[in-house]
């Protein structure tokens, strides 16, 4: 419990001080837009880090040099919200998440993630679904990488388990002709939610995999990319899970 209420503490401490910091990068992007990113994108990524190291996560992280120097399409398994922090705080470059609708409403929260390009999903509607994605294929093609996690939502099953991937996801990748990079998580779920409210030192497994361009596959598995990735993932994770 203390590492839970000394996360809050941060976290509360953390977005409050950066008040002033947002003018500050605000005045950043009026004479280099680039440096403002860059320099928004580090803030997030110190902070995150901080957040992962008072929680306690030792990771083992695999595959790193995987990641080209372009932007590309992340998309993973998701069973935590620490899955966001350990794999942002990794991002090479300038990476903008797929997170849900509700996170838009958090004060602060939501102005730093906006400053680093994420994006908010309505899950409801269709139609503005589809204007996120378009969103996402532009951020790509500007040079912007795009993080999203196709199952959906948070799988509470079981460790190994997967619900199954959105083909939806896959279309920013398709559009945009960039790179799809999976990345497998392990153990995630032991951070925080598989006891709730409690969080503990846990050992994860993060492994990215080799870049995949949807051009260079068959025309069939090009129409199905969601259970491709799907399957990538899922024998990464069976393969990672005695590394735990």
């Amino acid at each position: 419990m203390i590492r839970f209420i000394c996360i809050v503490i941060y976290l509360v401490v953390y977005l409050i001080l950066s008040i002033p910091v947002f003018f500050v990068e605000w005045l950043i992007g009026k004479k280099n837009r680039q440096m403002r990113d860059l320099s928004s994108l580090r803030i997030v990524q110190w902070g995150f880090k901080c957040i992962l190291k008072i929680a306690g996560v030792d990771a083992t992280v695999i595959g790193l040099e995987n990641i080209p120097d372009e932007p590309v399409l992340f998309v993973g398994n998701h069973r935590s919200y620490f899955d966001i922090l350990l794999t942002y705080s990794r991002c090479p470059r300038l990476t903008g998440y797929v997170a849900k609708k509700e996170m838009e409403k958090i004060p602060l929260l939501s102005t730093w993630m906006k400053y680093v390009y994420c994006l908010f999903l309505d899950r409801e509607d269709p139609k503005q679904g589809m204007k996120t994605i378009l969103q996402a294929i532009d951020y790509v093609k500007s040079g912007i990488s795009i993080c999203i996690f196709p199952e959906g939502t948070r799988n509470t099953g079981e460790e190994l388990s997967l619900l199954p991937f959105k083909e939806g996801s896959f279309k920013i990748a398709e559009k945009a002709g960039c790179a799809i990079v999976p990345i497998s998580l392990n153990n995630t779920a032991q951070i925080f939610e598989a006891h709730l409210p409690f969080v503990r030192k846990t050992h994860v497994v993060v492994e990215y995999g080799k870049p995949v361009y949807p051009k260079d596959l068959d025309k069939e598995t090009r129409k199905h990319l969601a259970p491709y990735f799907e399957a990538i993932i899922k024998e990464t994770i069976e393969k990672n899970a005695d590394m735990v």
